[in-house]
């Protein structure tokens, strides 16, 4: 039997776990609630004990958290695990682990038209950087920059930037997190608490963000209020990393929030958000902006990565 590559896009809620082959094309995708796991050293366990066939010969595992050196922790779970020690217990003879959004990134060249809803108009500018991100458990950020013979990815943690407010409502959103966390970041609002902790300042309802996103769906109109809200919110930010970065090649719209909210993008302020940066308004006009609908992009990436894995063996 053809070797294997273990693949995880382990987030700070669900992780997805698959193999992939040669091809890159992960199969035996599993779908696992992190609440039910101790560890991932558990939940990568308990994969391997009830998978068939031969053992993965490597890993590739996306990671919710940047990577600096043996000790990989997640940046909203408390889980953490050596690279090292991971690969001596399972067996395993190569264990590489990049940032969960880096992954993402790598997925992209990989994506279809069927994969993508676009939001506006806007034409990509050759070979300029590519922005990927997007709010889940937490929010999400990585570069594409294009080379040569290639590109290579730029991990960022900007989902921990400090958030200010533009509007009113946003003063008083920002207020009420102040009294709460101190200094706000922006994934205390883009995120899937951000948008419970949203909903919950505008109208006094606790509710999820699944719920409020359903909600919204089927024209309640606070639900509908709160997501256009998190929706502006998104667009200034992606146009403040858009301008950073310089990323005039596009962005990339992921995440498990991101991608629950593709519906509402249409009909929201986010497009207008986005390009409200003066003097560069006509700048950001022309960025086309995507948002990924693909199940499992992390995935994708990872078994990618691990294709170069198995090639270069």
């Amino acid at each position: 039997m053809a070797p294997s590559i273990l693949i995880a896009d382990i987030g700070g809620t669900t992780t997805r776990i698959a193999r992939a082959g040669a091809d890159g094309v992960p199969f035996d995708v599993r779908l696992e609630a992190n609440d039910s796991y101790a560890s991932a050293q558990e939940l990568i366990g308990t994969y391997l004990a009830d998978m068939s066939g031969d053992r993965p010969a490597a890993a590739v595992l996306a990671v919710a958290g940047p990577i600096d050196g043996d000790d990989i922790r997640l940046t909203n779970r408390d889980w953490r695990f050596s690279r090292a020690a991971l690969a001596a217990g399972f067996g395993l003879r190569r264990v590489e682990v990049v940032n969960d959004f880096a992954a993402f990134a790598h997925a992209v060249p990989q994506l279809g038209r069927d994969d993508l809803l676009g939001v506006g108009v806007g034409r990509a500018a050759a070979g300029r950087p590519r922005l990927v991100c997007g709010p889940g458990t937490g929010f999400g950020t990585a570069v594409i920059l294009t080379r040569e013979n290639g590109y290579d990815v730029l991990p960022s943690e900007s989902g921990h930037m400090r958030l200010g407010a533009v509007t009113t409502d946003e003063a008083r959103i920002i207020a009420h997190l102040v009294r709460d966390f101190g200094p706000v970041a922006v994934e205390h609002v883009l995120s899937g608490s951000g948008l419970a902790r949203l909903h919950r300042i505008l109208t006094g309802e606790q509710l999820s963000s699944h719920a409020i996103i359903k909600a919204a769906a089927n024209g309640q109109p606070s639900e509908k209020e709160s997501c256009a809200v998190f929706l502006r919110v998104l667009g200034r930010v992606l146009g403040d990393l858009t301008l950073a970065f310089e990323a005039l090649g596009g962005v990339y719209v992921g995440g498990g929030l991101g991608r629950a909210l593709a519906p509402l993008f249409a009909d929201s302020p986010f497009r207008t958000a986005f390009e409200d940066h003066p003097p560069y308004g006509e700048r950001l006009a022309q960025v086309p902006v995507q948002v990924v609908t693909h199940a499992a992009p992390g995935l994708l990436g990872a078994a990618r990565l691990g294709r170069h894995l198995l090639q270069a063996d």
